[in-house]
């Protein structure tokens, strides 16, 4: 049984490393995931202070996942057009079947609601526009960093009761 929730769990960090990187999956909740399996094995102690600490980071990271480039456009001197604009189309983007939706759907969204604003001004529209895709590649970043640290995190527990696991 160790074998297998070891194996789900290394599943889980490799499709969290993945996720983090790809919107449609939710990445740091399947890395969180698979250090709750290592956990539940038999042969690792159960340590509440790592998985509450993780699962704290993982909670506050992926509110930020949605919240960065929103602010990436406010930033970029968006107005609350182009912020809800972001956020709306993230969600588009995530739901509709085309290719790179989660990339395209906010930045169309931030200069659709930045033209809705002032229908004049495209270059204002396309730098919030901008920002809200820089914000995009930063969230994406920061996911993939806490994503790869989880994953070191799993790799060293492993080593460190290997004795016990195998």
């Amino acid at each position: 049984m160790d074998i297998l929730l070891l194996v789900l769990g290394l599943i889980c960090m490799l499709a969290g490393i993945l996720g983090s990187i790809l919107p449609v999956l939710p990445g740091l909740p399947l890395s969180w995931t698979g250090l709750l399996l290592l956990y539940l094995t038999n042969a690792i102690p159960m340590n509440f202070w790592v998985l509450g600490l993780t699962l704290a980071v993982t909670i506050i990271v992926s509110i930020l996942n949605y919240t960065i480039p929103a602010n990436g456009t406010k930033r970029f001197g968006g107005s609350s057009y182009g912020v809800w604009g972001t956020n709306i189309g993230l969600i588009i983007g995530i739901i509709a079947p085309i290719p790179f939706g989660f990339i395209i759907g906010p930045f169309v969204g931030a200069f659709i609601g930045e033209l809705l604003y002032n229908s004049k001004d495209h270059k204002r529209a396309f730098k919030a526009a901008t920002g809200s895709f820089i914000g995009f590649l930063a969230s994406s970043f920061m996911s993939f960093v806490v994503s790869i640290m989880f994953f070191g995190l799993f790799v060293w527990i492993v080593l460190e009761n290997r004795s016990l696991l195998f």
